[in-house]
């Protein structure tokens, strides 16, 4: 997945930024390099695996947002690179070793050469972040931050339960609609931050959601479960029913549009 002519992100309805409720984000919607990383010395199949990107994370979040004719960023570079949902300071920033796969191009890294892929990726896709937040909040509106993942089946060969997973901090506007609006389908096990926890400091909801007071949910998705059109557009049905009833019944109740500190 290498790419010569290569940029860190791209923004979706930049021309609808304050005119909708939501922005949604996709920190892993790629598993592309930059050809001068080569493939960081692994095999083409790992950029397969979830370990380099979110798959299925992408036309999920494009189609929320063509629901919604709502602004989204997506970032366009792997995770195996640098991971634009770690704060600078965290140790997991540029992996070593992923999932039992050890990453040769990573392994040796400097911290000379860790800084420059901030400056090069990191940065400028949380900066794009920042001034869509600004731009939309100078026309009156405080977006509700969406984000968008994926996660395998299976992890350390133990098969996972969920369905999907709701992950939060303190604020839980959103957290709570979309736990008690999906587990009303009996079928679906969701996680309560699980199967991740909401709770890292500096990752992309800290640092524009929490730190900022606006409304945010990341929500994970089995990945298998979205790996089709047909999967993209129930899991877009499902979330885009809860973000409706958000607009139409709990907005105002909720503080949705607006800075809680």
């Amino acid at each position: 997945m290498q790419h010569e002519h290569f940029e860190p992100l791209r923004i979706i309805g930049a021309d609808r930024l304050g005119l909708s409720p939501f922005l949604f984000l996709c920190d892993h919607a790629s598993n592309a390099l930059p050809a001068e990383f080569g493939t960081l010395g692994l095999p083409a199949s790992e950029f397969e695996r979830h370990i380099a990107w979110d798959p299925g994370a992408a036309p999920l979040t494009e189609a929320l947002a063509a629901r919604f004719n709502a602004p989204a960023i997506l970032s366009c570079f792997s995770r195996l690179l640098i991971d634009p949902n770690r704060g600078t300071d965290d140790p997991t920033l540029v992996m070593r070793l992923s999932d039992g796969t050890v990453i040769p191009g990573n392994r040796n890294v400097t911290e000379a050469e860790i800084a420059e892929r901030i400056a090069r990726f990191h940065d400028p896709y949380h900066r794009a972040i920042e001034q869509a937040i600004d731009a939309a909040l100078a026309l009156g509106t405080a977006p509700a931050l969406i984000s968008i993942h994926t996660f395998t089946p299976i992890w350390r060969g133990e098969p996972r339960p969920w369905h999907a997973g709701i992950l939060w901090d303190r604020d839980a506007r959103l957290a709570r609609l979309f736990l008690d609006g999906l587990s009303a389908e009996p079928d679906l096990i969701v996680g309560d931050n699980e199967p991740y926890h909401g709770h890292l400091e500096n990752d992309c909801m800290h640092r524009h959601g929490t730190s900022r007071g606006l409304a945010h949910v990341l929500i994970e998705v089995r990945n298998d479960l979205v790996a089709s059109a047909e999967g993209v557009s129930a899991w877009c049905g499902r979330i885009g029913g809860v973000l409706e009833e958000a607009i139409a019944d709990s907005g105002v109740r909720l503080g949705l549009g607006t800075v809680r500190r």
